[in-house]
């Protein structure tokens, strides 16, 4: 296929590169969580980039997690030590919502968890694979990122995007009622979240604020109910693009809140965390994209200073490309 760019659009690349660095900056924010216990840690640049009408994503990739992850005090689980391993299959298209730009994305864990955790002042090992509950994620921008063809994407330059997301994530993973640690919650949570994106030059500076509601468990540890407060999320993102499509992000998320209850009696964990993180993303095609991601806990009230590692491959097809 051939694509006639204007000078202002092409900047001296040629045509192949310039498309394969627009489309790895479009697919970016391709949600990918990897840690069943932590998503509503996830950091995700680019989460409101423009792409053309019609793309769609296909997304394989792998996490690690290793060390402490939260757990509420009312369940007597303490000092727990937990490596995640997850395979990721995620899949995504970008839509006209009446007239705006949005994306739909799902994304589907296979995870195993293995790793120790004391319990009632007895030393416990927790070995277990299975699936952990997908992700649905539906997000629109409002302004800055017009419907637009392939063709038109061409000409195209981000300003300023302010866009509105919402994420579910359902309780159709793994879990064992006889068990405190599994790969799915046995809950629904959703998380709405509105979002900023400024292009200065080669830097894109973002913001994100969202909050995670919680259904209640009404089957957590034989039978009882657990249940959870809002989790409070800001996010922050600074990006450079370099030459060649490649772009790097400097990551850093807090949250606070989400405060647990057991059969009504509130634990003693308010979490008031920070995380710092870094994702660096390079095209390989026109095609497709490999992105490269990792974090860790800096500051942790509640012991979320776990660290993580992972990387995605992403295939691109449709809108004419």
């Amino acid at each position: 296929m051939l694509v006639h760019l204007s000078p202002r659009s092409s900047r001296g690349y040629p045509a192949l590169l310039l498309w394969a660095r627009r489309l790895t900056v479009a697919a970016a924010g391709f949600a990918v969580g990897v840690c069943p216990i932590a998503q509503a840690q996830d950091m995700e640049p680019r989460a409101y980039s423009n792409a053309p009408v019609g793309l769609n994503f296909l997304l394989v990739g792998y996490g690690y997690t290793r060390g402490g992850l939260a757990f509420d005090d009312s369940t007597l689980v303490s000092n727990p030590q937990l490596a995640t391993s997850s395979a990721v299959l995620g899949y995504g298209r970008v839509l006209d919502l009446w007239g705006k730009s949005a994306k739909f994305n799902m994304v589907v864990p296979l995870t195993e968890l293995a790793g120790t955790a004391d319990y009632a002042g007895q030393a416990l090992r927790r070995d277990v694979s299975g699936f952990a509950d997908p992700v649905f994620k539906l997000s629109v921008n409002f302004y800055g990122a017009p419907v637009l063809s392939l063709a038109e994407f061409a000409g195209y330059q981000q300003d300023l995007i302010i866009g509105a997301s919402l994420r579910v994530s359902a309780p159709l993973g793994q879990y064992d009622d006889t068990r405190v640690v599994n790969l799915g919650s046995n809950r629904w949570s959703f998380k709405p979240e509105l979002g900023v994106s400024k292009a200065l030059g080669r830097w894109t500076l973002e913001g994100n604020f969202g909050v995670t509601l919680f259904t209640d468990n009404h089957d957590f540890f034989n039978g009882n109910t657990r249940s959870q407060d809002p989790l409070y999320s800001l996010q922050a993102h600074a990006i450079y693009s370099f030459v060649r499509g490649i772009w790097g992000s400097l990551d850093a998320t807090y949250f606070a809140g989400g405060r647990t209850a057991l059969d009504g009696v509130q634990g003693n964990d308010l979490q008031q965390n920070w995380r710092l993180g870094g994702t660096l993303a390079f095209p390989v095609d026109v095609h497709d994209s490999i992105k490269v991601y990792g974090s860790r806990g800096v500051s942790a009230r509640t012991g979320n200073n776990f660290d993580l590692i992972g990387i995605a491959w992403q295939h691109r097809w449709g809108a004419g490309l």
